[in-house]
């Protein structure tokens, strides 16, 4: 019976929708993290009967036809890159982005990655770093003597050092991209572009619509606890309805093997 299959699609797809729903849930308190949708869409119809066929020779038509579903399918898990609440630290290291725009990261292979978390570290040379040590770009270097960090919101970073001298040592660049949700996901909070998100575009903080840099502050995860546990829900009873359709499904294939001439 085509219940069955039809049926076995839409748990396929619910247990989808929980994975996405659980790896939310897990990220609640991750920095920067962007909540994941599961997408889906029907599958083919099988057409049994195609709306407006002729339903006699005086040229009546079927008005609606028969045309029945055979599934669901998953397009694709989308990330929405809405702003999270903004925490704050008072941790000079931590930056946060208010408003469109990525952090640009260099990995240990030299191939730039992407990043809305912003709790920065120094290393052993006073460069500002991740906590997996990849270096923050453009490279910035703090003097071992600083007082004081400061970071504007365009991005300028300056120090104060002994004397009350006070330095600039550079700009941070912020990226963005056409199409933020077609980044591909690395882990770690980083992002990488794909022909989908397109190629990043560098602009300076607060300037023709990337973001603004906010210093002692971090972004924190856009995930609504009671939304994805409402979404978790739906998705748990929409599991449940399909494994009943398969048990009614299989209750009447029983029955019809059952009759006796």
């Amino acid at each position: 019976m085509r219940a069955l299959w039809t049926a076995a699609t839409g748990m396929s797809a619910q247990n989808l929708n929980v994975d996405v729903i659980a790896n939310n849930l897990a990220n609640v308190n991750t920095t920067g993290f962007k909540r994941g949708r599961a997408n889906f869409q029907d599958l083919m119809y099988q057409q049994i009967k195609s709306p407006g066929a002729d339903a006699s020779s005086a040229g009546t038509q079927v008005p609606t036809g028969i045309q029945v579903g055979l599934g669901v399918k998953a397009a694709g898990v989308e990330n929405i890159f809405l702003e999270g609440s903004l925490k704050p630290t008072g941790n000079p290291l931590d930056f946060a982005i208010e408003g469109r725009g990525f952090f640009q990261i260099q990995m240990p292979d030299g191939e730039l990655a992407y990043t809305r978390a912003g709790a920065f570290s120094l290393d052993s040379q006073g460069q500002i770093v991740t906590s997996d040590g990849n270096i923050l770009q453009p490279a910035i270097n703090i003097p071992a003597d600083a007082v004081s960090i400061s970071v504007g919101a365009d991005g300028t970073v300056s120090v104060l050092q002994p004397g009350g001298v006070s330095s600039v040592l550079g700009q941070i660049q912020l990226a963005d991209f056409s199409n933020p949700a077609g980044l591909e996901l690395l882990g770690s909070s980083l992002y990488r572009p794909s022909n989908s998100s397109g190629e990043a575009i560098l602009g300076t903080p607060g300037s023709n619509g990337i973001g603004s840099i906010g210093q002692n502050m971090l972004e924190m995860s856009n995930v609504n606890i009671v939304e994805e546990m409402v979404n978790l829900i739906a998705g748990q009873r929409a599991y449940e309805m399909n494994s009943k359709a398969i048990k009614a499904s299989d209750e009447m294939l029983h029955t019809a093997n059952n009759i006796r001439a």
